[in-house]
């Protein structure tokens, strides 16, 4: 028994008390965490505030700290037994207690997210798929058959973003708002943007910071929704409860997050012009006409920022490069959704990672077509084209949404749209003159490597499955031939065009459809590491998988390093 805890414990990287020499064990533990934790490569992340006024500076400081907030909060949705667990790390002054506490918090828990969250600590179950927001002892089937005896609006409430589930003193399910659920923080968070929004002397910024505090206390997060689309102003805060990735149950619930951002006004009006064609893209997208959105809603705007700090959701493990936000259907017909250009995350992670796993996956004749303009590029492509496609549609005479109806597969499936069509979408500018010829071997070949930088991310994620659809669909196609004994790759111009295509039309239509079924079964083909790509994976190791951010501007209460 003692021989095998002990295996178990070096294996979970924890220690067993009564284990045979186990200073060793510490030391060999420690040096396999250390290994983990070197897959992040730390990054200085920041920016020049000089250009804010002495008010906007004031009202940055209270932002930031409201943001703060969001990492105690976030923590509890990953895991109810977080914050116990956090303490005791942080009690815990070893060198191995440490570097435990620091895995701990690139992955906002005991799991590592590259490793298909296997436990790193000893004594933790396995990652509960419904996170925080439902009972650990909830079964898929126990909440659909609660939710069809639902009225409505109670209904709506238990697959909405905004509630979690909780069980009654009798036993039953019941639905709670995240304001009540996560007062403790979103209390003093919502005073703090309060107060923020007395500092700034930017009236859509002030609006946009009182709105978003009332969101906190009242559940009702569309009017500041409204008001972040109207945003204009040289501080860009994102702040509240949005993806739903960690939701791994069914994919309805929202984890909070926050980027403190200045924007950068010279790139941003540069791009510009890629919102006025989103139309004449969707127009022309490989479906069916009847699914496709005869009238997008106006020109969304999309932001080039520079990021000065992140918290929650979009602080864990790999770090966000660019988001496309909200995620409300009613904004989303109404206004659209803003995308969000993270620069300085983006140059960081292209030359501390794509351009050190370029070198080893495409070799030497493809590194010239390598480059930061067709990553920054396909990273604005691919948020414009989370919003083309189906969104709202109708199943057996019902209306309902593509997220709705594909569930725990829909992250997956949409993030590999989002990927394919942002190629489809500037291959139609370039063809139209719009874009520059020469961007497009560039683009191909800079996204087929930055395709096993995401591969990396572990398929258990919906970037990395995604991108896992889309390298063995392209394969099978004879898009992306390969050199089995360098483990390397090329693209083939045509092949890889029409491949785009055929997936595009593939995925879209199956949104449209809102079939779970033919999801599932292309998930169960595609989503899968194969033999040639995991030889080249392999020969990335010693390379980060992505960056742990260091911000040189921190918010006084930050509750964390």
């Amino acid at each position: 028994m003692r021989t095998l805890a002990c295996l178990a414990a070096l294996a979970a990287l924890g220690v067993t008390p009564g284990c045979r020499k186990q200073e060793p064990m510490q030391e060999t533990a420690l040096r396999q965490l250390e290994e983990m934790t070197a897959r992040f490569a730390p990054a200085e992340i920041g920016a020049d505030l000089a250009g804010l006024s002495e008010g906007d500076r004031k009202a940055l400081a209270k932002i930031a700290e409201a943001a703060a907030w969001m990492d105690p909060l976030y923590l509890r949705q990953v895991w109810r037994g977080n914050p116990d667990l956090e303490e005791k790390l942080r009690r815990d002054a070893s060198p191995l207690g440490k570097a435990r506490l620091r895995y701990f918090r690139i992955n906002y828990g005991p799991w590592s997210q590259l490793d298909g969250n296997r436990p790193f600590l000893d004594g933790v179950p396995a990652k509960p798929p419904g996170g925080g927001f439902y009972p650990e002892d909830m079964t898929r089937d126990e909440f659909e058959s609660w939710v069809k005896g639902l009225p409505r609006d109670q209904a709506r409430q238990a697959t909405g973003f905004f509630h979690v589930i909780r069980r009654g003193a009798d036993g039953t399910l019941k639905p709670i708002p995240y304001s009540e659920e996560y007062r403790e923080f979103l209390d003093p968070a919502a005073g703090l943007l309060r107060e923020a929004a007395q500092l700034t002397t930017n009236p859509s910024l002030r609006e946009y910071l009182e709105k978003r505090a009332g969101a906190f206390l009242s559940n009702d997060y569309y009017p500041s929704d409204l008001a972040w689309m109207e945003l204009d102003s040289p501080i860009e805060p994102t702040i509240g409860p949005y993806e739903t990735y960690e939701d791994e149950l069914f994919g309805y619930k929202a984890s909070f997050e926050a980027y403190v951002a200045l924007r950068d006004g010279e790139e941003t009006a540069r791009l510009k012009k890629f919102g006025g064609y989103l139309q004449e893209i969707e127009d022309h997208l490989p479906i069916e006409p009847r699914y496709r959105n005869p009238s997008l809603a106006p020109a969304a705007p999309i932001r080039v920022v520079n990021l000065l700090y992140s918290s929650g959701e979009g602080r864990r493990g790999v770090q966000t490069a660019a988001f496309n936000l909200p995620n409300d259907e009613r904004v989303l017909r109404e206004k659209g959704a803003k995308r969000v250009m993270l620069k300085n995350v983006q140059e960081a992670k292209f030359n501390q990672v794509l351009l050190p796993v370029a070198r080893k996956v495409l070799g030497p004749e493809g590194m010239p077509w390598v480059s930061f303009e067709a990553f920054f590029t396909h990273i604005l492509a691919h948020e414009l084209a989370h919003g083309l496609g189906p969104h709202t549609i109708r199943v057996q005479g019902r209306a309902t949404t593509v997220r709705q109806e594909l569930k725990d597969l829909y992250s997956a499936i949409e993030e590999a749209k989002a990927d394919a069509t942002g190629l489809l979408a500037l291959q139609y500018l370039i063809d139209k003159g719009v874009l520059d010829r020469k961007l497009e071997p560039a683009m191909y070949t800079t996204f087929l490597a930055s395709m096993f930088r995401a591969a990396r991310f572990g398929i258990g994620k919906a970037h990395g499955k995604g991108v896992a659809i889309q390298f063995n669909y392209l394969a099978d196609e004879g898009a992306i031939p390969g050199n089995e004994e360098l483990a390397t790759f090329a693209v083939h111009p045509v092949k890889f065009k029409e491949g785009v295509r055929k997936l595009v039309s593939e995925l879209l239509t199956i949104q449209a459809e809102g079939s779970y079924e033919k999801a599932r079964a292309l998930t169960d083909r595609y989503a899968v590491i194969r033999p040639e790509m995991q030889r080249a994976l392999e020969n990335l190791q010693g390379i980060p998988v992505d960056i742990e951010p260091r911000f040189t501007y921190q918010p006084e209460s930050a509750g964390r390093p």
